[in-house]
């Protein structure tokens, strides 16, 4: 065991100094690599960070949301439905909410009005409660600015802001406006009894497919969604713009396959010389292919770990500024939180064999070939 640590050692302190002889060459080749690897680790990592943070966030979301639905379209629900769910065996309480988006032509951004469930988060009359989204793009980064609104041409609302949300919820606040009911009804024109949906709380988290299967037969015109139906969704969405991000990449994916291929197509002149000069002077064909492993091995994980490390840092110290607005997915206001690191064992796995795994194999076959054939005819 001493003796094949030994010769590893010697092995790897000479690929090291046949490295060194082609400084050029392999720089490159470390920084084209690397910039491979830094691509696809930063879609990974922001994409998992974002899914983390929204597994997070969606803990609190209701159990049950209910919609009515008219035409296919969502449309607002009478109060009596709100009582006919509550009688629902299962559940334990509802309750109408009111929500809708606005357009905003001075920002050119859409938000997202609501009047809280929480009696602390309702906002006296007059007054709203914003976003740091909101705040950054209309200048009101203080309390008791006021934010003017505009239904149409000729109608100009004002309310006093009371806070703005802090940027650790900016993932799904960003955008957010709340309101009290009756100014939301007033500048929506939503009339009494009417809401826009329901959220209903169950008693046994495992009955909720119980309960929906048996509810949806009772009410068909209403639509159930479970807290896992938008947790799914937004899995889904965070997947498809990461391979977006991916097909991005692909051009560069495109060129290190095509590199690995004319890897394993043949050594260059100077390689294989290199590759007859060690067994004309006593090398075994095993120490010659475990040589160039070597020299593959350190060169894939040498551009592996500075690709990592830099997807890292740009992720998670800098905001990942080149993918974020394709990964935040917001046209206008881009919520401005930082990421909490979240890496684990199966992107590292499966970063490493999308990129390291190739390069290392493609590096066997043409050396098998050299280190196999006759030294003299190498050379010559």
């Amino acid at each position: 065991m001493i003796h094949w640590l030994r010769l590893q050692r010697s092995l790897a302190d000479f690929t090291l100094a046949a490295l060194g002889r082609r400084r050029g060459k392999n720089t490159a080749l470390v920084l084209t690599y690397a910039l491979v690897v830094f691509v696809l680790a930063s879609a990974m990592f922001f994409a998992a960070a974002l899914r983390h943070e929204t597994q997070l966030v969606l803990a609190d979301a209701p159990e049950l949301t209910v919609q009515k639905l008219v035409l296919g379209r969502q449309a607002q629900i009478e109060a009596e439905v709100i009582d006919q769910i509550a009688a629902i065996r299962g559940i334990s309480g509802a309750k109408g909410r009111l929500w809708g988006y606005y357009y905003d032509r001075i920002s050119g951004a859409n938000y997202t009005f609501m009047v809280p469930t929480d009696p602390d988060l309702v906002p006296p009359a007059g007054s709203v409660i914003i976003g740091e989204g909101i705040a950054r793009s209309r200048d009101l980064e203080w309390s008791g600015a006021p934010l003017f609104l505009s239904r149409h041409v000729g109608d100009l609302q004002k309310f006093e802001v009371v806070r703005s949300f802090e940027g650790d919820s900016a993932l799904m606040t960003s955008d957010l406006v709340l309101m009290n009911d009756a100014d939301f009804r007033s500048f929506f024109n939503v009339e009494p009894g009417l809401f826009t949906d329901v959220v209903a709380t169950i008693r046994n988290p495992k009955e909720v497919g119980t309960i929906v299967e048996k509810a949806s037969h009772a009410m068909p015109d209403l639509r159930f969604v479970t807290r896992d139906d938008i947790l799914r969704t937004y899995q889904k969405v965070f997947d498809w713009r990461e391979g977006l991000l991916a097909a991005l990449a692909a051009a560069g994916l495109l060129a290190f396959v095509i590199f690995a291929a004319e890897k394993a197509s043949g050594l260059s002149a100077e390689e294989a010389r290199e590759v007859g000069i060690l067994k004309a002077v006593g090398w075994d064909t095993r120490d010659v292919i475990a040589m160039k492993l070597w020299e593959g091995g350190l060169v894939s994980l040498g551009a592996f770990l500075l690709g990592t490390t830099l997807a890292y840092l740009h992720v998670f110290a800098f905001g990942g500024g080149i993918f974020a607005p394709v990964l935040k997915g917001w046209s206008v206001i881009y919520p401005d939180f930082a990421l909490a690191p979240h890496v684990d064992a199966l992107q590292l796995t499966t970063l490493a064999l999308l990129t390291v795994v190739p390069y290392v194999a493609a590096t066997l076959v043409p050396i098998w070939r050299a280190a196999s054939a006759d030294p003299d005819a190498i050379m010559r």
